[in-house]
């Protein structure tokens, strides 16, 4: 295997890093039920990411995206940053984990699936413990918005994001690929 963090890997990261700051420009879909939820595809390029260099390299772009998409791009500051990082995060940690010991279509999916509902999980303990401290809504208030909006906006959102990169993986794969050894 070729150095993982040679010049060549680290410029197609930044790639899929750039990509995924394009796209939160590009798309934005208000969630109706909670306008401030947005559907964005900007985590298809991390998932990506996830799949060809690995939990660490998926996670690392989580990271640096959610910082530029907070205080770059003005998205929703440092309560957004620590959302974004938590909920995707979750999901290239344990479907990054997974499709790297069997990188075939069945684990691909698997990871996916499996990603999509630690993502949704991780993302009802937050909201219901950091959102009340950085929106000054009751706990009561927001415990009363995980089942019926904030499980369905995440499984939504993480099943369009995983089901998109499951199509696009494999025929970029190769690109993503070329220079190993």
């Amino acid at each position: 295997m070729g150095n993982k963090y040679s010049t060549k890997n680290l410029a197609k990261l930044a790639m899929l890093t750039a990509i995924s700051c394009v796209l939160v420009l590009l798309i934005r879909i208000p969630y109706p039920p909670l306008p401030f939820l947005k559907y964005d595809p900007a985590d298809i390029p991390i998932f990506i990411t996830a799949f060809a260099f690995g939990p660490v390299a998926g996670l690392v772009v989580t990271v640096i995206v959610s910082v530029l998409q907070a205080f770059v791009l003005g998205d929703d500051g440092i309560y957004g940053c620590l959302m974004h990082i938590l909920a995707t995060g979750m999901f290239v940690i344990v479907a990054g984990n997974i499709y790297a010991r069997h990188k075939d279509k069945k684990h691909a999916i698997s990871a996916i699936i499996i990603g999509v509902v630690a993502l949704t999980l991780t993302m009802c303990i937050a909201n219901y413990f950091v959102t009340p401290i950085f929106t000054g809504m009751p706990t009561e208030a927001v415990a009363k918005m995980i089942l019926p909006f904030i499980v369905p906006f995440n499984l939504l959102k993480g099943g369009i994001n995983g089901f998109i990169t499951f199509l696009v993986y494999k025929r970029i794969s190769g690109f993503l690929h070329k220079d190993r050894l």
